[in-house]
């Protein structure tokens, strides 16, 4: 299991476009995926309305918990997306 914090980067954080690549990267992997708001509690990565409803913007932080027989290349995939700004 991988579990870390991480900094939401993307100006929109987790709403609109940086929320539908995270959960359509989440859906593509076997493990458990959850994603939280620092005083939240986890919902589940792959649903769209649970995480933009973390209401989480950028410059917050989420706390990341992957478990299963692809949780590196899961974390990895969504740390990136977590961690780097939007393109125009």
């Amino acid at each position: 299991m991988i579990e870390r914090s991480l900094t939401v980067v993307p100006e929109n954080g987790l709403h609109a476009r940086p929320a539908a690549r995270f959960v359509s990267t989440a859906s593509q992997f076997d493990s458990a995926i959850e994603v939280s708001a620092a005083d939240g509690d986890p919902v589940d990565a792959s649903s769209m309305l649970a995480v933009t409803g973390l209401n989480v913007r950028g410059g917050e932080r989420v706390r990341l918990t992957v478990d299963g027989p692809d949780e590196d290349a899961a974390f990895e995939a969504l740390e990136e997306i977590l961690t780097t700004p939007e393109e125009e």
